[in-house]
């Protein structure tokens, strides 16, 4: 979910226009300009700017008058350090994904699905060749030796490249923005992640006093389901005195907090050498004194140094897992560990001391949500999410783990009865040692 309000519904009209504009405008960026702009720019290693490329145009000699001038500066500093064809798409807030499938099909998320985007590359080299530049910005190489290749750029962009022919129709190029600002609950809220009425504000309450009372959660969902925005949204809930130690594959999570750290994982260089994976960033972070730790996207055997912080003390962290469903975590659980070298009774007894919640969000034609709230439990069959409360269409259901939830959070599981309905004051979050571990219990009326 983008951090930003829902775009106006005639947004893609006026895209495609400008994009139409664009089109007719660039007949002058043809490849012979382009080159003698790149080799003018390119002379020395100085940041390529606007004013750079400006200079460079003028002396190139073309004739383009002053609207033309400007958008060649704009388009031919895209081509040289910025997205290329694809940078107007980034002016659009709500654009959280941008997808390239070959010069003719390009599409983006808004969150309300894929959507096709104006915009057309010249041919496969075209593509190529953006896919190898914005690769080697970030300090990889993208070639036959290395097909498929995941880097961050400044900027906020996540960028993932795949070449032929491990991708036989072409090159792909896959663009994740980072939004610099951030959901706060009640815009979570209007935006329906929790749903509608009593029931979203009862989520919402649920959401807010797991972190007031250091629950140690994990969010799961698929990719592009909200996991991310709704974990950094949570984290700023945290106390202002509390030290966030966030670790991740790549640096996605932007919460509101005064003292949040961050550690990223990096690849080995072209010799292989230098990688630093999150297993290490975990023991690392261990030595830092978080309050909160936080795996930005358990996916690996960073599971285990995870698990073992969860069980020595540092309570109150978690983070995000791939999982169809709630009751798919302890399986994905269980593959980590193995992968972790962790038999599967270590697992269980680790997963069940160290991990209180899960909360499941699902994303629909409408949004996305939070689907399930449950509580992880070791039973004799092995680990199990049991089920305390669902959103199914904007009505909660409760489950048989409610009762022990309701009871840890400091909320009436009579509200499970329907004998109370209403609203609920938010809850306070307080640093560690503060009182908001056992915080006053909430009586809907």
């Amino acid at each position: 979910m983008s951090a930003h309000s829902a775009a106006d519904p005639a947004e893609p009209e006026r895209l495609t226009r400008r994009a139409s504009g664009r089109r007719r405008s660039q007949g002058f960026l043809d490849p012979a300009l382009l080159e003698s702009v790149r080799e003018s720019v390119m002379t020395d290693s100085a940041p390529v700017t606007p004013s750079r490329v400006a200079a460079a145009l003028q002396a190139s000699g073309r004739l383009l008058g002053t609207a033309g001038a400007l958008a060649a500066v704009e388009s031919i500093s895209a081509e040289l350090s910025g997205l290329g064809p694809l940078h107007p798409l980034t002016r659009d807030p709500a654009v959280t994904d941008i997808f390239v499938n070959g010069p003719d099909s390009v599409w983006l998320d808004r969150g309300n699905g894929l959507e096709k985007a104006p915009v057309l590359f010249s041919g496969e080299p075209q593509v190529r060749a953006l896919a190898a530049r914005l690769v080697a910005a970030g300090g990889r190489r993208l070639d036959d030796g290395s097909p498929c290749v995941d880097v961050r750029l400044d900027g906020g962009y996540r960028v993932h490249a795949v070449l032929p022919p491990i991708s036989p129709a072409g090159t792909l190029l896959s663009v994740r923005i980072r939004r610099t600002s951030v959901f706060t609950m009640a815009e979570l809220g209007r935006k329906g992640m929790f749903g509608s009425g009593a029931c979203g504000g009862l989520v919402q309450s649920v959401l807010e006093r797991m972190v007031g009372c250091r629950l140690s959660f994990l969010i799961s969902g698929a990719t592009g389901s909200g996991k991310t925005t709704l974990l950094a949204t949570l984290l700023g809930l945290c106390g202002p005195g509390e030290r966030l130690v966030l670790i991740e594959d790549a640096a996605e999570l932007n919460p509101v907090h005064p003292h949040v750290v961050t550690l990223e994982s990096r690849h080995g260089n072209l010799e292989g050498g230098g990688a630093v994976d999150l297993g290490e960033l975990v023991r690392q972070a261990l030595r830092m004194r978080p309050d909160r730790l936080v795996v930005g996207e358990c996916r690996g055997a960073e599971v285990r140094e995870l698990l073992s912080a969860m069980n020595t003390g540092h309570t109150g962290g978690g983070g995000t897992i791939h999982a169809n469903a709630a009751a798919a975590v302890p399986a994905r659980l269980a593959a980590l560990g193995a992968l972790a070298g962790m038999g599967q009774d270590a697992v269980r007894l680790q997963v069940a001391s160290a991990i209180d919640a899960v909360v499941h969000v699902e994303r629909s034609g409408t949004g996305r949500q939070v689907a399930s709230i449950g509580i992880m439990e070791a039973q004799e069959s092995g680990l199990a999410v049991t089920a305390a409360l669902e959103v199914l269409r904007d009505r909660a259901r409760f489950g048989p783990a409610w009762p022990r939830l309701a009871d840890r959070l400091g909320l009436d599981p009579a509200v499970a009865d329907g004998t109370n309905t209403g609203a609920r004051p938010a809850p306070e979050t307080r640093p560690p040692g503060s009182g908001a571990e056992h915080p006053q219990s909430w009586t809907p009326r």
